[in-house]
């Protein structure tokens, strides 16, 4: 069995990257998501807020697992037409704005018309502005350069741009021949590619898994609640698959499975973390452990909800993240592995009682 099928992967993870899904406008990449899983002969239910979640019946329906990766990423709002014709942007989700500065995107209307633009400065011409550089990057002064005949805010506002429509960054997929792969919003849909093609193994190979599994395909992690709700009361285990943080004094790197200890929210559950640290060294999976300082998961969104879970988080280390991210190959199949070795696994109090 091939747990890890790398072409595959990166071309389902091209299409999702390439699909526009900044939180509050995920309509489309969700039909994406469907339009797979009605290919796999998957049966799904939506919830309310338009997430996906996709029950594979284990031998054990009593006790339940639950996965879930986001396909929501990082974006803006258009926040003022401003009197040049120019747009200034109200962030979505949180990142710096150096991060786009320079960045291609796209107006989504409220008529459906996309309408090309680019990210700037509004201080940009060394020509004109003296000491541009040393500017501050903040809504003040960060606009969008729209690609139309447009000199006034009249004029912008009637090719349909208005107050509320929103922004996504082009995210400008590359496959190096070293194995790398660059682009935007390897957060998260690097671990929703993961979980669809675990999906497609356990369906096409006919796996028997040993409990329920739900894998939830979340659409406002980004924003705070994706994962928290919907959870059905027989979940024992929430994992989040979500990307872990590489800098200074971290252990996450681009080419192992980063399992997070804890971050901003607190520790995760000790006994599931280090089930997952044990079941990477028996499958010979490598990985990291890790403390991510500013960070949340759909896992710690459930936790403060109130829902009575074990819970976990761990992912591809993505490098640069909330900027133009980049991971390796070996990183995703080593989160590949490890997701298979999961799954398959006993749950820990009954590995215990063994």
């Amino acid at each position: 069995m091939n747990i890890f099928n790398e072409q595959q992967t990166v071309e389902l993870l091209k299409r999702l990257t390439c699909t526009p899904s900044p939180t509050g406008y995920t309509k489309k990449i969700m039909n994406v998501m469907a339009s797979i899983l009605d290919q796999l002969g998957v049966t799904y239910t939506t919830t309310n807020k338009g997430a996906i979640i996709v029950t594979i019946k284990g031998s054990n329906d009593e006790r339940h697992r639950l996965l879930t990766a986001h396909t929501d990423t990082l974006g803006a709002m258009v926040k003022e037409v401003k009197s040049s014709g120019r747009l200034s942007l109200s962030m979505v989700g949180g990142f710096n704005w150096n991060a786009v500065e320079g960045e291609y995107c796209t107006i989504h209307t409220a008529s459906g018309e996309e309408v090309r633009g680019t990210i700037l400065m509004h201080e940009t011409s060394v020509h004109v502005y003296r000491g541009a550089g040393s500017l501050p990057r903040d809504e003040k002064h960060i606009e969008v350069r729209v690609d139309a005949k447009v000199r006034n805010a009249e004029e912008t506002k009637a090719i349909g741009i208005e107050v509320g429509d929103f922004v996504s960054f082009d995210n400008r997929f590359e496959l190096t021949d070293t194995g790398f792969v660059k682009t935007r919003h390897l957060d998260d849909k690097a671990s929703v590619a993961l979980l669809l093609q675990l999906v497609k193994l356990i369906q096409e190979e006919k796996v028997t898994i040993p409990y329920t599994t739900h894998f939830y395909i979340s659409n406002n992690e980004e924003i705070g609640y994706g994962g928290n709700s919907n959870i059905p009361e027989q979940t024992v285990e929430y994992i989040a698959v979500d990307m872990g943080a590489i800098g200074d004094g971290q252990q996450t790197d681009e080419y192992t499975v980063s399992i997070c200890a804890k971050d901003s929210s607190g520790p995760y559950h000790y006994e599931l973390t280090h089930q997952l640290v044990d079941l990477a060294k028996k499958n010979d999976i490598d990985y990291k452990l890790d403390i991510y300082p500013y960070y949340g998961s759909d896992a710690s969104a459930a936790i403060k909800a109130g829902v009575d879970v074990r819970h976990a988080l761990f992912g591809a280390g993505i490098e640069s993240s909330h900027a133009y991210e980049r991971t390796h190959i070996d990183s995703l199949r080593n989160t590949a592995e490890l997701l298979h070795a999961y799954v398959m696994s006993p749950m820990i109090d009954e590995e215990e009682e063994n």
